[in-house]
């Protein structure tokens, strides 16, 4: 039995659950998810506790019942509080902020960079060097995340760019004089 699969996922209060045709929804206060699963593994609502099963020992249903478990988790996690990641802006020069809703980044390029985040992300900006992304979907709050590091990952000679703020950026000497 999959360790992660068979802990039953508690359901706090005001936050509903209903599983119909394959796909399981999750109504909170944060908002609504919803999730097709695979038609063999079972996921039933009992007493408070949602429980994910499979059929048989099989190596595909050993995976994908742990799987389905840790994201119909993070589903019930995410309408009650929101997902957040950090990110910190490190050079001279390197600032991002918010302006109608789009996220104006100055990254040492010759041009602005300009991201319009999608439906049920927040970014705030708490500075012009640090980034809060906020949403109730674990996957993407981490995809735009990433999205946002992609357009200058920090270099290990200096340690500009975008980086997490408990990501350790590894240093490398530069060139030594003779």
């Amino acid at each position: 039995m999959s360790r992660v699969g068979k802990n039953p996922i508690s359901v706090p209060s005001g936050v509903d659950v209903q599983i119909k045709d394959y796909t399981i929804t999750v109504k909170g206060p944060k908002g609504e998810l919803s999730l097709e699963f695979e038609p063999d593994i079972d996921v039933q609502v009992k007493d408070g506790k949602i429980q994910v099963s499979r059929p048989n020992d099989s190596k595909r249903f050993r995976s994908l019942h742990g799987l389905y478990r840790s994201l119909v988790a993070n589903m019930v996690k995410g309408v009650t509080d929101a997902f957040e990641k950090k990110l910190e802006i490190i050079g001279v020069g390197y600032k991002g902020e918010m302006k109608n809703n789009r996220l104006n980044l100055q990254l040492g390029y010759s041009h602005a960079i300009v991201f319009v985040p999608p439906e049920g992300i927040e970014i705030k900006a708490e500075g012009p060097t640090n980034l809060t992304i906020s949403g109730i979907s674990k996957e993407l709050v981490g995809q735009v995340a990433a999205k946002i590091r992609s357009f200058r990952p920090p270099e290990p000679y200096k340690g500009k760019g975008i980086k997490y703020s408990d990501e350790q950026v590894r240093r490398k000497a530069g060139k030594t004089a003779a």
